[in-house]
């Protein structure tokens, strides 16, 4: 095995500010997808195969953009795959019927796996955990603002007819800007390590565990809280608010999860972190009128949305900069199976009248119980490398 180092970019500006734009059109696209189905004449109750056609894409495309990112770097990278994505958004409302909408979302599903592991490894190679934290801590903050943002485009734009899908679009155009104008602060990697199953399995179980159970309560909440919603007879501005809530109760937690993951145990923090999900489902059993849904969808969020930074930094801590693209595609994957079997167990619990809160309950208690006992084993760590 080579010594070879990756020397991390002069700047975070770029992977960023592509981030932020592309997180509003992504957030809008996710709420919009299920709401209007309608008006495409396409069954509503396909919702839920669309949201894991769309995740299976996203577990494809994380075991094959390694290979890519180290041939083309990671600018033209994420040019490439914000340029897919956006050809994937015009060919749904040209062709409304299911079988193109799952093709489209499968290749989507691919090109945000490369969005992803391209920005994750781009502000998180490097060797100071510190920096690497607070990195993560932007990444997350600008991830899920931006998806605040685009929930209100429901309100805007609406969700019948063709002006939504070319908002989207524009704002996918938009975010391929800063890696199409400005040419330097890409990392500079003479080689990308892979890793062996053997290196795979040293991995910290608690860290791939979270992003497991990240992906499946990310992916139901994207997948089918909107129609959820919709069927608690919730009005179109009323779903963008709750949709909002939740991402951005995942915002303001970010600054907390970072400062926290540097003083105490991650896999605690993990179980922390799930148990605050669990509070927030058991209030639903109480009461269910708007102003409290709000806050409980917020701290759902607050929850949900924690688990995958605090599992990537756990995962990453031990390791050098040449593994890191490694790393981040192993941590997608394993979000991407959560992701994609998520909608599809979550979607029994739609007929029941407090279904997806029972799921989330149900899946984040038995989390939180795995991540308390992980966080009493004195085990020391195995560096993968």
């Amino acid at each position: 095995m080579q010594n070879t180092t990756c020397r991390k970019g002069e700047g975070i500006f770029v992977p960023v500010a592509g981030l932020t734009v592309f997180a509003i059109a992504s957030g809008y696209l996710m709420s919009l997808i299920p709401l209007s189905m309608g008006s495409f004449k396409i069954d509503s109750g396909f919702a839920s195969w669309l949201a894991s056609i769309f995740y299976f894409g996203l577990l494809i495309g994380s075991m094959m953009i390694e290979p890519i990112i180290a041939k083309i770097g990671h600018r033209i990278a994420f040019i490439m795959f914000l340029a897919i994505l956006a050809i994937t958004v015009a060919i749904m409302p040209l062709f409304p019927n299911k079988e193109v909408w799952l093709f489209a979302r499968l290749l989507a599903g691919m090109a945000v796996a490369g969005i992803f592991v391209v920005i994750e490894s781009w502000l998180l190679i490097g060797d100071d955990k510190k920096e690497r934290a607070k990195r993560l801590g932007i990444y997350m903050t600008s991830l899920y603002g931006g998806t605040t943002i685009g929930q209100f485009g429901i309100n805007i734009f609406g969700i019948n007819g063709f002006e939504p899908f070319i908002a989207i679009i524009a704002l996918i155009l938009l975010a391929i800007l800063p890696p199409l104008f400005i040419k330097q602060g890409q990392p500079n990697c003479e080689e990308h390590h892979t890793m062996g199953f053997k290196q795979i399995s040293r991995l910290s179980k608690p860290a791939i565990i979270g992003c497991l159970v990240s992906g499946v309560v990310m992916g139901t909440i994207y997948g089918l809280m909107p129609l959820a919603l919709r069927k608690a007879d919730m009005s179109n501005e009323k779903i963008g608010v709750l949709m909002a809530a939740i991402i951005l109760g995942g915002m303001m937690i970010q600054p907390i999860v970072s400062a926290l993951s540097l003083k105490m145990s991650k896999t605690l923090l993990l179980a922390m972190m799930s148990l605050l999900g669990v509070f927030a489902m058991g209030i639903t059993y109480f009461t269910s009128d708007y102003l409290t849904t709000v806050f409980v969808l917020a701290l759902l969020g607050m929850s949900a949305f924690a688990l995958y930074p605090i599992a990537i930094t756990l995962v990453c801590d031990e390791l050098g900069s040449n593994f890191i693209v490694a790393a981040t595609q192993i941590m997608l994957f394993s979000y991407s199976v959560g992701s994609a079997t998520g909608p599809l167990l979550a979607n029994k619990f739609l007929v029941k009248a407090n279904g997806l809160m029972d799921f989330f309950f149900i899946v984040l208690l038995s989390t939180a119980i795995y991540m308390l006992f992980a966080s009493l084993k004195k085990k020391p760590q195995v560096l993968a490398s």
